[in-house]
């Protein structure tokens, strides 16, 4: 059987492809694809494949908007941080669906259920009513932190915080006055449970809020470097793959 992973985040992609492999090593991943962009441009060049995991939030837009330019003819598994009213709303509709953070028991048992159902391959999966049930206006979004210092736990609201970074594999939350704490979320997950019109994920390293953004130096070549409030303590940059939809946040915003 061949498939394809459609996921913006590399790392998330690398664990979910060795996921599979261990799951079914029969399975063929033919493509990892980031993008609807790019996704259209396989689709429409390449044989379509048995199954398609796909990430619904990527970054140019909704993973919906690849439907609208390609007639797919793959079975699809969904791979989402989305809530659990849109969750029921895959199952009622037959739909395999895994949660993020992926559990590869859930992987495996999401394959072999696939492997079991008898599906026409070309059943067309009801797009609207899905994107509709998950629209960003019905998603909760998380409002506050609860943070364990000490002895003590503490809590923190969104409007406290500035931004959030990674480093050797940990992520870190800046408030406003300049404090910052671990959280047990990777910087992935966190953009998950955000409010993305108040927060983005400029690179790998940084999630940054609107208001944290005092100005944004234009440098040669599309590069764009952010000046955060507090200081960061480096210099902080824009990933080029991402200044597009930086640009469009910011002017959505």
């Amino acid at each position: 059987m061949k498939t394809i992973i459609i996921e913006d985040e590399d790392f998330a992609a690398r664990r979910l492809e060795n996921m599979i492999r261990e799951c079914d090593s029969s399975i063929e991943i033919v493509a990892k694809l980031q993008s609807v962009k790019e996704s259209v441009a396989w689709l429409t060049t390449n044989p379509h494949p048995e199954l398609i995991f796909l990430d619904i939030q990527l970054d140019d837009d909704l993973s919906f908007a690849i439907f609208e330019q390609v007639k797919v003819q793959s079975q699809i598994i969904f791979t989402t941080a989305f809530d659990e009213y849109a969750i029921k709303a895959f199952k009622l509709k037959s739909i395999d669906y895994l949660l993020k953070p992926i559990i590869k028991e859930e992987l495996c048992f999401a394959i072999k259920k696939y492997r079991e159902m008898v599906v026409p391959a070309n059943q067309s999966v009801d797009l609207s009513s899905l994107f509709d049930l998950i629209n960003r206006k019905n998603i909760t979004y998380k409002e506050r932190f609860s943070i364990t210092v000490g002895q003590k736990i503490k809590t923190f609201t969104i409007p406290e915080i500035a931004y959030f970074y990674s480093t050797e594999g940990i992520s870190f939350m800046v408030l406003k006055n300049k404090s910052e704490y671990p959280v047990d979320d990777s910087l992935e997950e966190l953009a998950q449970q955000l409010n993305p019109k108040d927060f983005f994920r400029i690179n790998r390293k940084y999630l940054v809020k609107i208001d944290s953004i005092a100005n944004v130096h234009i440098f040669p070549k599309s590069h764009l470097k952010l000046e955060l409030s507090p200081l960061p303590k480096e210099e902080v940059f824009v990933s080029i793959d991402k200044v597009t939809a930086f640009k469009k946040w910011l002017d959505n915003k």
